[in-house]
């Protein structure tokens, strides 16, 4: 257990370092994401980002697993 706390306190300090250039990334911004803009409300639902993410960590889990 504390080998996955180490590793997953890594990976957040990576994904901290790399934030400059990981928001430059498409991702978030993709069809099928639904956006609402109105004066006062701005309502933001990442369906294809979500299922993009899934899929990716799904596939990533399964190989460890092996």
């Amino acid at each position: 257990m504390n080998r996955w706390f180490i590793l997953a306190g890594a990976f957040l300090i990576i994904i901290g370092i790399a934030w400059p250039w990981l928001g430059k990334l498409p991702i978030g911004r993709l069809p099928g994401d639904i956006i609402v803009s109105r004066p006062n409300l701005k309502f933001y639902f990442p369906i294809a980002t979500m299922a993009i993410i899934s899929i990716i960590l799904s596939l990533i889990l399964w190989l460890l697993k092996k």
